[in-house]
């Protein structure tokens, strides 16, 4: 994998943070700090491991410092931070998550969500469908939340049913009834991770973050014509990837999702001038994050392919 310049970091520089527990796992920080030093931005991402006992006081101190800029989450405190802040988006507020925060002049922090879009962007950029399908997402937590509010109320193209599974009992029912109050499709949580019968399986659950790790379900089981998409970063192509590839399924890890993601987190983050560089062309950023084993994946610039500018 390339390495991006880093940028040199002096008391004007604008710090961004991630918060996750572990952070091991992250790529945010290598995809920012690249857009950083090719916009020429003075700015940093940092990684910080911090357990879920101590989450809301370390972020709502960390934003007493003026130069941090913003923050990331991931794994496992994206619905835990929701609770930390004075707004959020709509989208945020139904998947009762957060996966990036912004401080404003009054010191309210406001929190927004961006894996849903992101996974959306990143179906659409492999030809996955997924409007009108049957879509099994495994997990239950912040980015599965995203997910399936995402792919259940993506009208006219929203999928046919979203179902949800999470070994925690009660977890994935519990979403499920909060997401399908508000969207048209339907959403259910099934008991088991059986993918029979569905078109799309995608796995938003920490499963994989480690080699030894069960597989999500049984690739046996799935549908001939069922598509894979595994948003686990570590350990790519994952055993599950692997395994569906090898039943000739049409299987993506997830570096396309956090891909298609940096231009409305840069946007939110008020970098306008450095989304539209990531908006013209991406490749720099798969360069930077796709394994040597995916390399050969690679496409070539297609800007249209990203997400426009939401903000």
């Amino acid at each position: 994998m390339h390495s991006a310049a880093f940028p040199t970091l002096s008391g004007t520089t604008d710090v961004y943070l991630i918060v996750g527990y572990p952070v091991a796992q992250v790529q945010a920080p290598a995809l920012f700090n690249a857009v950083f030093a090719r916009a020429g931005l003075n700015a940093v991402m940092v990684p910080v491991e911090i357990a879920p006992l101590h989450l809301l006081a370390f972020v709502k101190s960390a934003f007493l410092a003026p130069n941090v800029r913003g923050l990331c989450a991931t794994i496992p405190h994206k619905s835990a931070l929701a609770d930390a802040m004075h707004r959020s988006s709509p989208s945020a507020h139904m998947a009762g998550a957060v996966n990036a925060v912004r401080r404003h002049a009054d010191g309210h922090l406001e929190g927004e969500l961006f894996d849903g879009q992101g996974l959306r962007a990143a179906l659409d950029y492999f030809g996955m469908a997924y409007s009108g399908r049957r879509v099994l997402v495994l997990g239950a937590g912040g980015a599965a939340a995203a997910i399936a509010t995402e792919l259940a109320s993506a009208a006219p193209h929203a999928a046919a049913q979203v179902c949800l599974y999470d070994p925690a009992p009660g977890k994935a029912l519990a979403l499920a009834r909060r997401i399908a109050a508000a969207t048209p499709a339907p959403v259910a949580a099934v008991t088991t991770n059986d993918p029979a019968g569905f078109d799309l399986v995608i796995n938003a659950s920490p499963l994989g973050l480690h080699p030894d790790d069960a597989l999500p379900c049984d690739v046996q089981r799935m549908e001939p014509h069922a598509a894979v998409m595994d948003i686990v970063m570590k350990h790519q192509p994952s055993r599950w990837v692997r395994a569906a590839r090898a039943r000739g399924l049409q299987a993506q890890p997830g570096f396309e999702m956090l891909i298609q993601q940096t231009v409305p987190y840069l946007e939110f983050f008020g970098l306008h001038q450095a989304a539209q560089l990531v908006r013209d062309d991406a490749t720099f950023l798969r360069e930077q994050i796709y394994p040597h084993t995916l390399r050969s994946e690679i496409r070539g610039r297609e800007p249209h392919r990203l997400i426009p500018a939401l903000l």
